[in-house]
């Protein structure tokens, strides 16, 4: 995958909300490694030029990302010398990954209980400017030349879209609110948990999406309620598959 620099969107670019979420999901590609172990307490973290280079991101979302893991207490800046982990948010023994699997499934639960009535609502009462919006991010999350970060922002993206398509204000607050927890992807690489070929992975993500962007371009409110519970629903199964082949 060969990360590529973003540009900044013009005033009427349908993806003027991109940075933010861009900030969101290097912020949890970092938080994962350092919960993952790739990056362990006392190590510092890799220059800013070679993290801007790997994920496709400018220095802008860089500093941004880092700044909200200080904030979260898992690294520390010393002036002059670098940024440091100095705490890991989950322990890697068994019992904390069962509640880091609860966890992702509660928001999950979360989710099916919020995102099927929104897309049922979204497919009623969407504009033409909505979904294009969501076609957009569909557009982004598929092409190969990505970053791993503007493919999970541009997942949001899509999702936030439809929450915002329902022309109700609080399924798009919660939906904010929550930001990118929303992308267990950015919690593990389930795929590869798995043990699932990154392509048949990638296709039926792309498959579930489309499903749900069509049945909502059709006005079809019961066709995007299931399209979009099958979706989650599958989410949640392959995550737990990949927990239990891990071992958690």
């Amino acid at each position: 995958m060969n990360p590529t620099p973003l540009s900044e969107p013009a005033e009427n670019d349908s993806s003027i909300r991109r940075p933010r979420n861009l900030t969101l999901a290097l912020a949890n590609i970092l938080t994962s490694m350092i919960e993952d172990g790739q990056l362990k307490i006392g190590d510092k973290l890799p220059p800013e030029k070679h993290i801007t280079q790997e994920h496709g991101v400018s220095r802008t979302v860089v500093r941004e990302a880092i700044s909200h893991l200080q904030s979260h207490g898992l690294v520390e800046t010393r002036h002059g010398i670098g940024t440091f982990v100095v705490r890991q948010r989950v322990d890697q023994i068994d019992p904390q990954a069962d509640r880091t699997l609860n966890d992702v499934m509660a928001v999950i639960e979360l989710r099916i209980g919020i995102e099927v009535d929104s897309a049922g609502l979204a497919a009623l009462r969407r504009t033409e400017d909505q979904l294009a919006r969501m076609l957009q991010a569909l557009k982004i999350i598929e092409d190969p030349t990505v970053s791993r970060a503007e493919a999970a922002a541009a997942d949001f993206d899509f999702h936030q879209q439809i929450a915002l398509a329902t022309d109700n204000r609080y399924f798009a607050d919660i939906t904010e609110h929550l930001g990118l927890t929303l992308i267990p992807r950015n919690r593990l690489n389930s795929a590869a948990l798995a043990n699932t070929a990154i392509e048949d992975y990638s296709a039926r993500l792309r498959q579930e999406h489309h499903d749900i962007y069509a049945t909502i371009a059709n006005r079809d409110s019961d066709g995007a309620k299931a399209a979009m519970r099958r979706h989650l629903s599958n989410i949640r199964e392959r995550l737990r598959l990949a927990y239990k082949q891990r071992g958690a």
